[in-house]
């Protein structure tokens, strides 16, 4: 685990040219470290910014640069610790040279996550706010924002608590009761302790239903696009980029590779995959490129089957639409323009009308017609306005063990089992939510959070 008994210095602005950069130092001798860099002046002053000159003493004092610098006192740091802020130009060189300086003055160079770190452990933050702060400075999208400042917050945080504390209420009575062994329940019935418990896991399922839809705007999903040669798959991956990215011919088996790229689908993170088209080849390489398109279905978040309304449904339309019944999917009956070979009811005997859109992707709605219909498809079970989104796959397991142990407890009470056998799983629960905040967490997982932050945060 990280040292926290020294003073620890880092850029906590992006590295490269910008307009300012920022140089953070957290400990006990910030204070003293960041006041040895300045050229003269009176002490810093608590929350009060100042417009000073950074030195090279060894240098003979010439001058650094000149910065803003805000001296933040404990505990009401963001560290817990006392905190300065150095802001100059973002100059890479510049910033480079005060981290040096205050290293020459005693500080440490930071670890990634450690001044994050150093909050919880400081009680600035809970585990799961700190991991939110990860989450928002990682966020590529609006809806990954919102929800990591959610968390920050504390939507997961004060759901954790308020079933910790009625947790821990009901095992005070439960545990008082083994005082009078003759009596059993003597400060609650089973009956009643049963329908609590039942209250508690309720509120645990509910946030657990936004799970899926939690991890799918943290971690985003794959979206693959699949058909047969010349259906417009290429031509559907380059209108929902919005640029040419793929080549187009009419020539079948243009593409033979996976090409991916980054969408943004209402908030959800997409990496769209465009795929050789599906047919049997005596070319080896168009074979592995079938072999490859195939191989990306797994695991994806969505399946995109593409369909050329204009020639007959082929063997491999309908191999298709069966393998990817089972999974999530949005069918796109294209080139409507054209004259028809074959009707909707062709489509519902392939058990594929209720994911289909028709479209022309020649037209200017095609593509975002698509977009649509993968927008619903990705988001149809989407989190509920009055429940916090969880979308850490830690807080998912630990929740689950939670509800579990609960759902224990609640039938061991109804059916009349002894208080020890009902408070074993009551107390598993709590320790499960103790470990989500962070109160009783293995050193261990702590090391692989915060290990996963950027330097300086």
């Amino acid at each position: 685990m990280f040292a926290t008994d020294d003073t620890i210095v880092a850029l906590a602005t992006p590295p490269g040219p910008g307009g300012i950069g920022v140089v953070r130092l957290s400990g006990a001798r910030a204070r003293s470290i960041a006041g040895a860099m300045l050229d003269g002046g009176p002490p810093l002053e608590p929350r009060r910014a100042s417009l000073r000159r950074v030195a090279d003493a060894a240098a003979g004092g010439r001058p650094v640069d000149r910065v803003v610098t805000t001296y933040f006192p404990r505990p009401g740091s963001y560290t817990g610790e006392d905190v300065v802020e150095l802001s100059g130009h973002g100059s890479p060189v510049l910033l480079r040279r005060i981290v040096s300086l205050a290293m020459d003055g005693g500080a440490r160079l930071a670890q990634p996550g450690e001044f994050t770190l150093r909050a919880f452990l400081n009680g600035r933050l809970d585990l799961v706010q700190a991991e939110a702060v990860g989450d928002l400075v990682a966020a590529a999208t609006p809806l990954q924002a919102r929800v990591a400042f959610e968390q920050l917050e504390g939507g997961v945080s004060a759901l954790a608590a308020d079933v910790d504390r009625a947790l821990f209420d009901l095992i005070a009575r439960l545990e008082a009761s083994l005082d009078f062994p003759e009596e059993g329940y003597h400060f609650i019935d089973a009956a009643a302790a049963s329908a609590e418990v039942r209250a508690l896991t309720a509120r645990i399922e509910s946030a657990l239903g936004t799970a899926r839809h939690g991890r799918l705007v943290r971690e985003g999903g794959r979206a693959v696009i699949l058909g047969a040669p010349n259906v417009g798959k290429s031509t559907l991956f380059n209108g929902l980029l919005g640029m040419p990215r793929a080549i187009v011919a009419g020539v079948a088996g243009t593409t033979r590779d996976l090409l991916a790229e980054a969408l943004d689908v209402d908030g959800i993170p997409v990496t769209l995959v465009d795929t050789a088209g599906m047919r049997d080849s005596a070319d080896a390489v168009e074979a592995e490129g079938v072999r490859r398109a195939r191989a990306a279905l797994d695991g994806a978040a969505l399946a995109v089957v593409v369909l050329d309304r204009s020639v007959p449904l082929a063997p491999e339309d309908h191999r298709l639409l069966a393998d990817t019944r089972r999974v999530r999917r949005v069918v796109v009956v294209n080139k409507i323009d054209r004259p028809p070979c074959w009707s909707a009811d062709d489509l519902a005997a392939a058990g594929a009308m209720d994911a289909a859109v028709h479209v022309s992707l020649l037209d200017e709605g095609g593509a975002p017609a698509v977009r649509d219909a993968i927008a619903r498809a990705l988001l149809q079970d989407g989190a509920p306005e009055d429940t916090p989104v969880v979308s850490n796959v830690r807080h998912i397991a630990l929740l689950e063990t939670a509800g579990a142990a609960l759902g224990r407890a609640a039938e061991a009470a109804a059916e009349g089992a002894t208080e020890e056998l009902v408070l074993a799983d009551l107390q598993a629960a709590g320790v499960a939510l103790e470990e989500l905040s962070g109160r009783r967490t293995p050193n261990a997982v702590l090391e692989r959070i915060f290990e996963r932050f950027c330097i300086g945060k």
